[in-house]
């Protein structure tokens, strides 16, 4: 038994040490700043616009879209950058700021609760303008 508890200690050990965890430790960085700016950007569009209107998930949605689109051109297409800054932009703090799923629940909660016009100008305004913010973050990120 005392082998196999060593043996564990030396593998915990690794993967601590490992390009695993290093991954993990970027990703979460990213992730936490995403979260605060996601919470700093609602709270805001929610002062600023009320609240009878999921603005701030709106506007997480378009500007995440924009970001998204133009960062990954950036790095895919214009500069030779280190692998891990896709990891704390695109999958850390965008995967963190962007709120897809609550966008879908606000729309539906909207709908289900007798708003229908307004469930859905949000439900197909985050699609559009979403899908228009990934292109000129595309076509912007093309003219660097």
């Amino acid at each position: 038994m005392q082998i196999n508890l060593v043996n564990l200690r030396h593998q915990l050990h690794d993967l601590l040490r490992s390009e695993a965890m290093d991954k993990f430790l970027i990703i979460s960085l990213g992730a936490i700043l995403g979260a605060n700016v996601r919470y700093w950007v609602g709270g805001w569009a929610a002062d600023r616009f009320g609240t009878t209107f999921p603005y701030g998930t709106l506007i997480i949605n378009v500007t995440g879209s924009l970001i998204l689109g133009f960062f990954i051109t950036l790095v895919t297409d214009r500069f030779l950058v280190d692998p891990r800054w896709r990891l704390l932009v695109a999958i850390g703090f965008l995967g963190s700021y962007t709120t897809f799923s609550t966008y879908t629940y606000e729309s539906m909660n909207l709908i289900l609760s007798g708003q229908v016009w307004t469930g859905l100008l949000n439900l197909f305004g985050s699609s559009v303008l979403g899908a228009a913010a990934v292109t000129a973050g595309i076509l912007l990120g093309r003219t660097l």
